[in-house]
């Protein structure tokens, strides 16, 4: 493939709309995962721990990443106003589309500062620091990111700051992408832009073409918003269908009981006494059948009081 003249440089640069496309296939692939992990099909959890949680990060800071990068193609040379602000508005509108819904969907976790806020407002702090040197960027970038392990005060704490990334009392959200530390993946985003136009990165990239040879990749680059704004809704209700034809299992209420019981013994006990203690719980609701009450948070003043006295009995019987 060879590259084109240079006045290609006027046109759009396929290869980050691909590397975009490509960031928003990733994401497609998480939500599906955290979809079936939503309706039961698989391990409770998986989708927010480990190598899918790595997962996640990742995306998240690889489109903001190249958010910054846009925002230095689209206004490096000079902003243009009219452009920034139709599509600034176009973002806010699908950011509080997406609260508005989940907030009636799933209020107990509805998304009140999620990715498409995120570069609401980081687009605008990003435009307002498109001039300063990569050096400074990079410094600026660096405090950012650092900034959750360093700055606290109590005032941070009011739900009006949760926006920032520096509370310490949020409320658990299906998508959580605050200020600090998210933003210094766009100011990164800036910085590289910067230091790729001075070395005439751009122009090279400029003069390929490849969009033709993963044309998927290329049209969900072009058209972000409308790909985001519709995957989720899409995997969900397939998963949903799916669910109405061929029910995921249920969950066995014992396995998960231990695993809870486990995981709050161990905070101050040893694991030895938590895996016995626990598993005589288990086996006196099991026995009076009453497993089922064991997950009701609104239990009768009968049963916190049996419940109470299986816990002694058993504590006392596993110290012994």
């Amino acid at each position: 493939m060879k590259p084109q003249p240079a006045q290609a440089i006027h046109r759009r640069i396929e290869l980050i709309d691909i590397a975009r496309g490509t960031a928003l296939v990733a994401m497609a692939i998480y939500h599906f995962t955290w979809d079936l992990d939503f309706f039961g099909y698989i391990e409770p959890g998986t989708s927010v721990t480990g190598g899918w949680k790595i997962f996640a990060r990742s995306i998240a800071s690889s489109f903001l990443f190249l958010v910054g990068v846009g925002l230095f193609l689209a206004h490096g040379r000079g902003i243009r106003l009219r452009s920034f602000a139709r599509r600034l508005a176009m973002i806010a509108v699908a950011a509080a589309a997406i609260t508005a819904v989940t907030y009636f969907a799933t209020p107990d976790a509805f998304i009140f500062f999620g990715i498409l806020h995120n570069i609401t407002l980081s687009s605008v702090l990003g435009l307002l620091l498109l001039r300063l040197p990569v050096a400074a960027l990079l410094a600026l970038a660096a405090a950012v990111i650092a900034a959750p392990h360093f700055v606290h005060a109590p005032f941070l704490d009011q739900p009006v700051f949760w926006w920032t990334g520096l509370s310490r009392n949020v409320p658990g959200s299906n998508d959580y992408i605050p200020i600090f530390p998210w933003f210094g993946a766009v100011l990164l985003g800036i910085a590289a832009a910067k230091a790729s136009a001075r070395a005439d990165l751009f122009t090279r990239m400029a003069g390929y073409a490849p969009a033709s040879r993963v044309p998927l990749l290329g049209a969900a680059g072009r058209h972000s918003l409308a790909f985001y704004l519709l995957h989720q809704p899409v995997l969900f209700s397939s998963v949903w269908l799916f669910a109405q034809i061929m029910p995921p299992a249920a969950p066995d209420q014992g396995q998960l009981f231990l695993e809870a019981c486990d995981s709050q013994c161990a905070v101050e006990h040893e694991e030895n006494f938590c895996r016995a203690y626990c598993a005589c719980v288990m086996e006196a609701a099991t026995a009076e059948n009453r497993l089922g009450e064991l997950y009701n948070p609104r239990r009768s003043e009968a049963t916190q009081s049996w419940l109470e006295d299986v816990a002694f009995r058993c504590s006392v019987e596993n110290n012994g």
